[in-house]
């Protein structure tokens, strides 16, 4: 991405800002307030933008606090008509979920319902899925509201197979798991205050540049968040590279505002002098209000909450006491909410310190233990009034609870786990389950640690934790995996023991190492990798017992459409492993040509799924190819990854290769170099986890999607409620074993790396009538040659004469520009001669295999008129076919006779030895024969 100056272009900027809520405290489902500081926040930004220059005349829309559909709506439409820069605001209420990995931004309807009911907002991942579809070159989102830091977390786990997410920059006005504060009503929220101020600082405003300035006009004014914390800006992925930079202001420079007393300082002192006697003493009478709207809770009486923001007396918070409405104290009397305190500058942040329960956010500090102190030693409490202006700050973000007595929960430390990409959900879902289990939960209510999981690719994570460790702690511009990856881990829960091996093998090598594994003994459970076969072709079909091959040559022969589809092995263990059954585990340029053959018999796809549960709901979008479709996915998706497409779902029953390792996943305690600095409090929530995960109610959850035990005869841990088409218990295949993985890994790549192609072009007498244009032979080529790379080789015989020389060179075999490949192709000619095609295609064979001794993809592709068939029989026949059988490169036969693919011609018998295809006129033939020759190099296009 280069610097990027959007003037001159269709740039949009949509801001919006909640300022007033339908549904409020006390309304136990209401949020915590209303936010009037954020009128001015719509006002101030808009106004800042018109004078920036960057944005024309009704480039810039503001949403004044817009419903759910209203939002998304302007959203879609900006997305549609944004060409330049996209800018999208939004300062309101904001909510995370349970484990923190989404955020959910509260719209005008919003209302907050127990168990996981958050009507009324808006996912953050929704929003991404919108912006990274856009037609902007550049997207720059700002967030002003609680645990906006989040934010970035979404952003990296975001499922983005197009790799569009790369165009959308984030600036957040917190760190992850922080609360922050409403301000005043009579300006604007401390961040978009600074933010506006640094837009008019005058001349040309880059978001690099108004980042620093936030950043450094925030720490100078000393701008608190929850907790007293600092309120500390966020940007995707600081430092910036000075040519990844957007411009956001090009206008003069705006004079400072005058100085004034502030507002909220002279207001409290106002009522400061009044005496502390008005409204209290008040029974079950209408609780006065602040300037926000918001309760401040019968203040004459004993255990008075903050503001009823928190919902009943002595009972369970259903909304937090911070603008959020997210908390939850369990059992207190004042329901005083639980928060996130965490650094996340310092070493080993990167997820905070969580709480809150029901799958809302962590809890919202609502705790000043000084200001408690000092109202219990008066003997009196706040007035309403007053308590209102404190708890809501005029602004609703943040609530500071004032209380006579009743301490209520600590901040609760958070674990961070990070886990395969197909494990994800079952490791989120016993993580949400043991956040709220007694196991978690101290004799006064209080939770001790909160659990946030993410996933990313396992080889990339086998690589950070190999090789990359100094650079996780310690990130740079270049080699950043708290970027790629996510926050360092507590814990690693891999898909099999084979990934921790494979790390301390990497790790062996390196001079230094920032992390320690310490692996559990014995898997968590075990799922084997199975052969998902849709219910209709699997009847007759022996499951257990035999290879891949042989099933899946079972299946072929029992219908020669059925399709095999496997995700991506660089992001799963799952697919990794199905990798080694479908290659083997020959050595040398067998082993090659086997990875080779393996990957051309998987079905034809623009790029492989990163999971196998998002193979399993891609499949379903095409009723015919989902009917089919075979798939190489862990057994536990079969009960667990049918969330998607139910109507059209194709139901399935599992086939169990014997030479395809299982999942065993592994619980690992990962320990970072100077790290320790709560690591007394770490270890214990680590073991704590571990104990519940291994116990009775984590067995539960594994069981319950569709895991197995780990010993004995691996029968299911919930038998009870298995689907149809599952083995009751089931023979392990052979455990994973790294240096197989790696090999597999290594022959994966290859097979995907610069491929080679061989073309052989009829260039014989009879070829006359069919050779110039884009219908002859030589544009045809032409027109296959944008499937190949920069990094490909290739070559073109003209294929003529009968005698011991069958073919010319017309372009030598290596890497070529195309513009040099197609010259050659236009001073290709027609030869008064007649054409040997057996003898050429020997010729061919021999010549690819001996450049065949790696896993590198290859093809011949011979096009003729067919007019020598006659020269393709008997012996001349039977000798080309076993040579294409062995040759291990694919040979597609293209003929430019109607008939030259008929049963009983040369050409299919051929192409059918060699795992090619045969192509006549009938077919579609110019685009498929691209998409072959594609397939096979790596595409400019």
């Amino acid at each position: 991405m280069s610097r990027f100056d959007p003037r001159g272009k269709a740039n949009r900027a949509l801001l919006a800002g909640v300022s007033e809520y339908d549904h409020t405290a006390p309304d136990p489902q209401g949020v915590a307030g209303q936010l009037p500081a954020v009128r001015h926040n719509r006002t101030t930004l808009e106004d800042a933008l018109h004078r920036g220059g960057v944005f024309g005349a009704g480039e810039v829309r503001t949403l004044a606090s817009p419903a759910p559909d209203d939002f998304t709506g302007a959203l879609r439409r900006a997305c549609r008509e944004a060409r330049g820069l996209l800018l999208l605001y939004f300062a309101g209420h904001a909510v995370t979920s349970t484990s923190g990995n989404e955020l959910h931004l509260q719209m005008r309807t919003a209302r907050v319902l127990t168990g996981h009911g958050l009507p009324g907002s808006v996912s953050f991942s929704q929003v991404l899925g919108e912006l990274a579809e856009s037609h902007a070159e550049q997207v720059v989102v700002i967030l002003d509201c609680c645990y906006a830091g989040n934010a970035a977390g979404i952003w990296h786990r975001f499922d983005d197979p197009k790799r569009k997410k790369h165009k959308i920059l984030l600036l957040m006005s917190v760190q992850p798991n922080r609360c922050i504060l409403g301000g005043d009503a009579d300006v604007a929220t401390p961040f978009t205050r600074e933010l506006t101020r640094a837009l008019d600082a005058g001349g040309d405003v880059w978001l690099s540049e108004l980042y620093a300035a936030v950043k450094e006009r925030m720490a100078a004014a000393k701008y608190r968040a929850e907790d007293d914390d600092p309120q500390r800006p966020q940007a995707l992925a600081p430092p910036w590279d000075p040519e990844a930079d957007v411009l956001l202001a090009a206008g003069p420079a705006m004079p400072p505002p005058p100085l004034a007393g502030d507002p909220w300082l002279l207001r409290l002192r106002a009522l400061l002098t009044r005496g502390a006697g008005e409204g209290s003493g008040r029974k079950g009478g209408t609780p006065r209000t602040g300037a926000s709207g918001t309760g401040a809770g019968e203040a004459g009486a004993p255990n008075a909450g903050a503001g009823r923001a928190g919902g009943r007396e002595g009972g369970t918070r259903k909304t937090g006491a911070s603008g959020t409405g997210a908390g939850e104290a369990r059992g207190r009397k004042a329901g005083a909410g639980e928060a996130g305190v965490g650094e996340a500058d310092a070493p080993n942040a990167g997820a905070g310190e969580a709480g809150g329960r029901e799958g809302l956010a962590p809890g919202t500090g609502v705790r000043k233990a000084r200001a408690r102190k000092s109202a219990a030693r008066s003997g009196r409490i706040v007035p309403a009034v007053l308590l209102a202006l404190l708890v809501t700050g005029a602004g609703g973000y943040g609530i500071l609870a004032l209380t006579g007595e009743s301490a209520p929960c600590g901040p609760s430390l958070e674990l961070r786990v990070l886990t395969d990409p197909d494990l994800e959900p079952v490791v989120r879902a016993a993580a949400d389950a043991y956040v709220t289990s007694d196991a978690n939960t101290t004799g006064d209510g209080c939770r001790r640690s909160g659990v946030t999981v993410n996933s990313a690719g396992a080889v990339a994570v086998v690589t950070a934790l190999g090789e990359r460790t100094d650079a996780w702690q310690q990130p740079r511009e270049d080699d950043n995996p708290q970027r790629d990856i996510g926050p360092q881990p507590d814990v690693w829960i891999p898909a099999t023991r084979a990934d921790v091996d494979r790390v301390t093998s990497a790790a062996a090598r390196e001079d230094r190492v920032f992390a320690r594994l310490e692996p559990q003994d014995g898997p968590l459970a075990y799922s084997p990798v199975v052969l998902a076969v849709p219910k209709a072709r699997g009847a007759g079909l022996d499951p257990t017992g035999r290879s891949l091959a042989e099933l899946h040559a079972d299946l072929e022969r029992a219908d020669a459409a059925t399709e095999l589809h496997r995700s991506d092995p660089e992001s799963t263990d799952s697919a990794l492993l199905a990798t080694v059954g479908l290659y083997g585990d020959e050595p040398g340029a067998r082993g090659a040509a086997h990875a080779r053959a393996a990957e051309r018999r998987l079905a034809r796809t623009a790029r492989p799924e990163p999971s196998a549960a998002r193979l399993l709901c891609t499949l379903p979008g095409d009723h015919a190819v989902d009917g089919r479709s075979t798939a190489l996915v862990p057994e536990f998706l079969l009960k667990t990854g049918i969330g998607c497409h139910p109507a059209t779902r194709v139901p399935r029953v599992a086939a169990y290769p014997d030479d395809v390792p299982g999942l065993e996943p592994a619980f690992v305690r990962v320990r970072w170099e100077d790290g320790d600095r709560d690591a007394e409090a770490r270890d214990d929530a680590v073991d704590r986890f571990r104990t519940w995960l291994t116990g009775t109610d984590g067995r539960t959850v594994l069981g319950e999607h569709g895991f197995r035990s780990a010993t004995g005869e691996r029968g299911l841990l919930d038998a009870a409620s298995a689907p149809e088409g599952l083995a009751e218990s089931v023979r392990p295949a052979r455990r994973a074993d790294p240096s197989t993985m790696d090999r597999a890994l290594e022959r994966y790549g290859n097979a995907h790396g610069p491929g080679r192609v061989l073309f052989l072009l009829d260039s014989s007498g009879s070829m006359a009538g069919r050779w110039d244009g884009s219908s002859g032979g030589p544009g045809i080529l032409k027109q296959t040659l944008p499937g190949l790379g920069g990094e490909d080789e290739y070559g073109v015989w003209a294929v003529h004469g009968t005698g011991d020389r069958t073919h010319t060179t017309l372009l030598t075999f290596g890497t070529h520009e195309r513009s040099a490949a197609e010259q050659a192709l236009d001073k290709a000619e027609v030869r008064d001669a007649e054409a040997d095609p057996s003898g050429a295609l020997r010729d061919a064979l021999d010549f690819m295999r001996e450049r065949g001794t790696d896993e590198r993809p290859q093809l011949i592709v011979y096009l003729t008129d067919g007019e020598d068939d006659g020269r393709l029989t008997g012996k001349a026949l039977e000798d080309v076919v076993d040579r294409a059988r062995g040759a291990g490169a694919p040979v597609a036969m293209v003929s430019l006779s109607s008939s030259g693919c008929d049963q009983g011609r040369p050409a299919p018998r051929i192409a059918e030895a060699g795992r090619g295809r045969c192509l006549d006129v009938g077919d579609d033939l110019v685009p498929a024969l691209h998409d072959e020759v594609a397939r096979t190099g790596t595409g400019e296009e």
